[in-house]
């Protein structure tokens, strides 16, 4: 049987036996791993809210001789909102992109845009290949990449994008296909 111990890893990025339910699961189905894209991929919705943020304040000086206060105010305010609307959507989304893998089955859920969610469901059993796919400066460093799981015939493929730990959540894939892929 396999032991798999609870852990959260890298700001709940990569958790390996979460008290999560998700929609429309099992009543004998056990959520076994989450994963989403590291924490490090924020770090751009971040610096460009601080690059805004200075061209809001710079703007405000080059705007203020043909802005009243009341006007000048109201056009910071309009920014300043824009920025963090910014921001929280690059939150939003990187929370709820997500992949889930239980007992029964893998489960890709992904955000486009609010409002806008696709959700790809594969069989443990319809799995054939799963692949890790790290490159670069940065995916070495903080230690992300991309998870690409194979399925057989003509089943979506599914793909988790940035993944915290990626050679981490493949091993325990593995281990979850030879425990249970086989049996269902």
């Amino acid at each position: 049987m396999l032991q798999l111990q609870e852990q959260h890893r890298t700001l709940h990025s990569l958790c390996v036996k979460p008290a999560v339910r998700f929609e429309n699961q099992g009543e004998n189905e056990e959520v076994l791993l989450t994963m989403r894209a590291h924490p490090i991929t924020l770090f751009p919705f971040f610096l460009n809210a601080i690059i805004f943020l200075f061209l809001v304040f710079f703007s405000h000086f080059l705007l203020s001789p043909f802005l009243t206060s009341s006007q000048l105010m109201y056009v910071n305010i309009f920014f300043i909102v824009f920025i963090f609307m910014y921001v929280w959507i690059g939150i939003v989304n990187w929370y709820f992109n997500i992949g889930i893998v239980s007992n029964q089955q893998i489960i890709d859920v992904d955000f486009s845009a609010i409002g806008n969610k696709e959700l790809t469901r594969t069989k443990l059993s319809h799995v054939e290949d799963i692949t890790v796919k790290t490159g670069g400066f940065f995916p070495g460093l903080f230690d992300f990449g991309n998870i690409f799981v194979q399925t057989a015939g003509s089943e979506i493929n599914t793909e988790f994008i940035n993944v915290s730990h990626p050679g981490d959540a493949q091993h325990i894939i593995q281990n979850i296909l030879e425990e249970y892929g086989s049996a269902k």
